[in-house]
């Protein structure tokens, strides 16, 4: 099972990935941990250090073939190894990048969802979408001693968010997965989606082949 947890800075991606690391180490489930990219082609990884710093590629097409190579690599040499133990969360992945590329390239998001879906080793079996509303999230982020990042100030995050939205939609419909969307805005919001991601890491794909 690869699960992906996609949403906004400040949705609650991070606390969810923890809460659910550490319910699976106290359950003795061996729950390996990858983030969004691979960093395994210096190619690709300047291209795409520069989309996460809010600069468009000066083509889009060789921005798409780059974080596209990084997925494929990424599938290989992170995702396959880690599946081969076990279950598998994801600190973003497809969903993220569509948004990104969309966002800076000015092209519909089911576009780039499409062409990363096309990495079928990639593909996670479940999708969590956190739907956070995008002020709460700027008002998380405020409290970071850190320097904000490109897509953290709130009209862009509400951008952002509705990106998310329709490129669930797109993931679906290209793939037939399921997207699960829900808020992380409290404590019980927490606890449930944390359990719900528990028992569907404990249970085996709904397809154990990836070709």
């Amino acid at each position: 099972m690869l699960l992906a947890l996609e949403g906004i800075a400040g949705a609650g991606k991070s606390t969810l990935r923890d809460r659910i690391l550490a319910s699976a180490a106290r359950e003795d489930i061996r729950l390996g941990h990858v983030g969004q990219f691979s960093w395994l082609s210096l190619e690709a990884t300047r291209p795409i250090i520069g989309l996460r710093a809010g600069r468009p590629a000066a083509d889009g097409v060789r921005a798409m073939a780059a974080v596209r190579r990084d997925l494929e690599l990424h599938a290989r040499h992170n995702l396959a190894p880690a599946l081969s133990l076990g279950p598998v969360i994801a600190d973003r992945l497809t969903l993220s990048t569509a948004c990104l590329l969309a966002l800076l390239h000015d092209r519909p998001v089911a576009h780039y969802v499409q062409q990363l879906a096309e990495v079928t080793t990639s593909q996670a079996d479940l999708i969590v979408l956190l739907t956070t509303e995008p002020g709460l999230c700027h008002a998380r982020l405020s409290k970071r001693p850190t320097t904000r990042r490109f897509g953290e100030d709130h009209s862009t995050a509400a951008r952002y968010a509705d990106l998310y939205g329709q490129a669930a939609d797109a993931w679906t419909e290209a793939t037939g997965l399921p997207v699960l969307r829900h808020p992380c805005a409290t404590e019980p919001d927490l606890g449930r989606l944390a359990a719900a991601c528990l028992d569907r890491l404990r249970q085996p794909p709904p397809d154990a082949s990836r070709s």
